[in-house]
């Protein structure tokens, strides 16, 4: 083969080589290095010092604020590495064993993670001297926690080391919650002692099943145990309620991503400076959800068990892994706390329109209250739990906790829109191949879920505060056809009915009769309230009169006869009866009053036919409207009969006008 040197260079092909190919030769023509310089080289000289150049230093992720300066931390005058230690030091005490009074040897960060060039800091928390007390195996290692993550940096710990854990094709995180896909309200127990025996709601339709000291010590060492077994933990410190004077500072150590990304989405995520100065919580939940209870421990009645002790503040989950527990037991923490410095709290959406009016809507599932509050002319400030103060209303939460299934982008644009990267999609089902969900897909659970951060809807207010509410809407969905599409209530009148929050469900009999179902859920929200339904009625009562707030009915169910035979009120009548409450002029109209339930009716609303707006009307057989009429009062009335002997104030006064206002027959 001919040299081919002068054209190659300082290689030429010679001789003959296996199975006569040629050979290459080398001919060294310099002393300099042969490089690629058409890029500047990398400031490392080994791979993980390349990964280490790949992620840079960053303040942690926070919900969005807009009030203008912050305080200064008085974390500032501390190196970085005192302040870890002292951020440690408080989760190690946290994590603290009761018996053993030591908490663990605890360090930041992922344990299968390499040195990223920062100095480990680790401390452990010591009660009294620790060897005045037996030694176990947890205390004899590290448990490292993964503090405040990124949803990022919880998509990963997701990924990796949770299986059933997917990326979407919207970008959202599908994840399973177990064998538990809703809440367990009957697994769930409050400690009674001196002082919650008295303040809380005990006996016949109360959600509060009461437990003592001991045995929610007993779980608490279970969770905390298996918890300090682990290699890692996570732990959010977010904080609960918009209004700063009011603000709760809340601590979740969980075991699974899945957990602690929901409750970065569910509440109010702290700025960088927040968490610097974050210090003790007021209230902590330890969830060891993937361990079962000791179904032979006194009070247990399965391997279940979600524990409330508002005297040591904390709350211990064992036995389920649905992470709605957790955002529905702050809620019930809310309910006693709240109270307890004048604060209502409440179960209900939130709007505000461009005027700064608000409006509440209480509401049991299946009413519209989602829908309604979602109003693209108004600002949401939240649409599920709020607080009324003397401030005004603020959302308790960070997020949205909505239903997926049959979710469609045409009837909820909004939570189709806000089911992307940082949501967390619960129990869904989707296509194995392009990671498309089916959202009317059954299979795991009709109760699929979307959790997500507020500021994912676009008209979302802000802070989520809002001036005092003008109007308060109750909404029933009645399947007896009897109630009116609206009604304008007196204090008592809403006292009573936000006292019974009534809807009407359909059920289906073996025979293929269908026959509507009565259910009542006392202040639209019974599985969470602490404290007799009574006195939160009195506070809203008291606040509306105060801040000349108004009262409404509104029926979003059947017209024209029961379900079955009549109609279902149209949408769009609904929205212009909602329309007419939030401009005022619904205020001026006149107004006549129905028998049995004595509900002042209005006789014109713009947009919505008037013969609708008083049930009679439209049907036609008035015997059957009269039947349907007296059954639904006498629900009503048998409802009622656990409040009737409960008084409220000295002279009891208050209880003889909210049960006037009942059905009269």
């Amino acid at each position: 083969m001919a040299n081919n040197g002068g054209e190659n260079g300082n290689f030429s092909f010679a001789q003959t080589g296996r199975q006569g190919l040629p050979k290459i030769q080398t001919r060294k023509e310099t002393t300099e290095v042969c490089h690629d310089d058409t890029a500047t080289p990398v400031k490392a000289k080994t791979m993980d010092e390349l990964h280490s150049l790949q992620k840079k230093r960053s303040s942690q992720p926070s919900t969005p604020h807009t009030a203008t300066g912050q305080q200064v931390s008085a974390f500032n005058a501390i190196s970085e590495e005192d302040r870890q230690k002292q951020q440690l030091q408080s989760i190690s005490a946290s994590l603290a064993s009761l018996t053993r009074e030591t908490g663990p040897k605890v360090v930041r960060g992922d344990p299968a993670g390499k040195a990223d060039g920062r100095k480990a800091v680790h401390v452990e928390h010591h009660l009294y001297d620790s060897s005045l007390f037996g030694l176990s195996d947890s205390a004899l290692k590290f448990t490292h926690i993964l503090y405040n993550l990124s949803p990022a940096e919880l998509y990963e710990q997701a990924i990796k080391y949770e299986k059933g854990s997917f990326i979407t094709a919207s970008g959202a995180l599908a994840t399973l919650s177990g064998a538990k896909t809703g809440r367990s309200p009957r697994d769930k127990r409050v400690v009674k002692d001196e002082e919650t025996e008295y303040e809380l709601w005990w006996g016949k339709g109360s959600p509060n099943i009461e437990m003592d000291e001991h045995t929610f010590l007993v779980n608490r060492e279970r969770a905390v145990d298996y918890l300090n077994s682990l290699d890692k933990v996570f732990v959010n410190d977010q904080f609960l309620n918009w209004d700063p004077e009011h603000r709760i500072k809340v601590r979740i150590v969980s075991a699974r991503a899945y957990h602690s990304l929901f409750m970065h989405n569910m509440c109010i995520r702290p700025t960088p400076e927040e968490l610097e100065d974050f210090g003790t919580p007021h209230f902590t939940i330890y969830n060891a959800g993937q361990f079962p209870c000791n179904r032979y421990t006194h009070y247990m009645t399965s391997s279940t068990s979600i524990d409330l002790n508002l005297a040591r503040r904390e709350m211990v989950i064992l036995g389920t892994q649905y992470a709605g527990e957790m955002k529905k037991g702050l809620f019930s923490v809310m309910h006693y706390l709240m109270p307890k410095r004048g604060i209502l709290s409440l179960h209900s959406g939130c709007n505000m329109g461009k005027d700064g009016d608000v409006a509440l809507f209480f509401g049991l599932s299946g009413t519209g209250k989602t829908t309604l509050s979602t109003d693209h002319n108004r600002y949401l400030i939240g649409d599920d739990e709020h607080c009324w103060s003397n401030n005004g209303v603020s959302n308790i939460e960070g997020g949205c906790y909505a239903k997926c299934i049959d979710l469609s982008k045409d009837k909820e644009p909004d939570i189709w829109n806000a089911i992307k990267f940082g949501t967390v999609l619960e129990n869904v089902v989707f296509d194995e191949h392009t990671r498309e969900v089916d959202y009317s897909e059954k299979s795991v659970t009709e109760n699929t879920r979307a959790a997500y951060p507020i500021e994912y809807i676009p008209n979302a207010k802000i802070p989520c505060v809002g001036p005092h509410p003008k109007n308060v809407i109750l909404l029933a969905c009645d399947a007896f056809g009897v109630l009116p599409p609206v009604s304008k209530l007196s204090l008592a009148q809403t006292m009573y009915h936000f006292i019974s929050g009534y809807t009407a469900l359909v059920a289906g009999t073996e025979d293929g009769i269908k026959e509507p179902q009565a259910t009542f859920s006392a202040c639209f929200g019974a599985a969470f309230i602490m404290m007799h339904p009574t006195r939160y009625a009195a506070m809203l009562a008291e606040k509306m009169q105060k801040h000349g707030a108004t009262g409404w009915l509104v029926n979003t169910g059947w017209s024209a006869g029961r379900y079955g035979t009549g109609n279902r009120i149209k949408l769009a009548h609904t929205r212009k009866i909602i329309d007419a409450i939030h401009s005022g002029t619904l205020l001026n109209a006149n107004y006549t009053k129905t028998e049995v339930f004595g509900l002042e009716i209005p006789t014109k609303i713009e947009g919505v036919p008037a013969e609708i707006l008083d049930p009679i009307n439209t049907w036609s057989d008035k015997k059957a409207y009269k039947d349907s009429l007296l059954k639904l009062g006498g629900l009503f009335k048998k409802n009622f009969e656990v409040f009737v002997n409960h008084k409220i104030g000295k002279d009891n006064k208050l209880t003889e006008e909210i049960l006037a206002e009942g059905p009269n027959f």
